[in-house]
């Protein structure tokens, strides 16, 4: 960890585990050894207060522009490729950030650089960057030549069980969530599902529930497990590998 941080218990309890890259979706995912591209996204909680109300922390996710040629319309975290500023993921991650939704660098406490999943359909090799919004405000849409929206969702939302289900796409199957307007599915669902599981605070939810994705979240060129699935193969519900 970066310094003494406020982040709460499961999030530090996380950053600290050695065993995140034991979990099903980062063993079935690593990235190949000759992975060119590499890109960083800021998976950043922050306390919520001033937003959802005391005892409500909050993770910051952005609506891809609908005018992009990759993944458009698409719920991510903020973030992008990795340039030849940028000192390793955590550089990348951070300046993405604040490009992309005017958040300070210098507010975020860095707790963890997890280990890289490899985002097929676009070849990245992808390491997600765990942070806490120490001094949080709002976020917004500063380069909306790659963001249509950017939102603060409350993480109770999210893992409310009426706010989750099983998103379908072809073959693909793996884990939903709609809060707010944003429909999130394949890989930004699939790592938020990983960290609430590896945290302990998932609540038990209807894996059997399937939902169709929206046409506001399809692409003309999309295909089965297109888009931002970490994969080419179908996925169950719990986001793992399906044989």
């Amino acid at each position: 960890m970066s310094r003494m941080t406020s982040a709460p218990a499961w999030l530090t309890g996380l950053a600290s585990r050695d065993d995140i890259g034991d979990h099903p979706w980062f063993v079935d995912h690593p990235p190949p050894p000759d992975a060119a591209r590499r890109s960083a996204v800021l998976v950043l909680f922050g306390p919520g207060d001033d937003v959802h109300g005391p005892g409500r922390p909050d993770v910051v996710l952005t609506e891809r522009a609908h005018t992009l040629r990759s993944h458009p319309g698409q719920v991510s975290f903020p973030g992008g490729r990795e340039e030849p500023v940028d000192t390793g993921p955590v550089d990348a991650a951070l300046r993405e950030a604040e490009e992309e939704v005017g958040i300070d660098p210098a507010s975020v406490d860095v707790l963890a650089a997890l280990p890289p999943l490899y985002l097929a359909p676009s070849r990245h090799a992808v390491t997600p960057v765990l942070g806490w919004w120490r001094v949080p405000g709002p976020v917004r849409a500063v380069d909306r030549a790659e963001v249509e929206r950017a939102d603060r969702v409350a993480v109770a939302d999210l893992l409310a069980p009426a706010h989750r289900f099983t998103a379908v796409f072809g073959p693909y199957r793996g884990p939903g969530f709609e809060v707010g307007g944003l429909f999130v599915w394949g890989f930004t669902a699939m790592l938020l599902d990983a960290v609430f599981e590896l945290a302990g605070v998932t609540e038990p939810w209807d894996t059997s529930l399937e939902r169709h994705l929206p046409d506001r979240v399809r692409s003309p060129w999309m295909r089965g497990a297109d888009a931002m699935t970490p994969g080419d193969g179908a996925h169950d519900g719990r986001g793992r590998g399906r044989t």
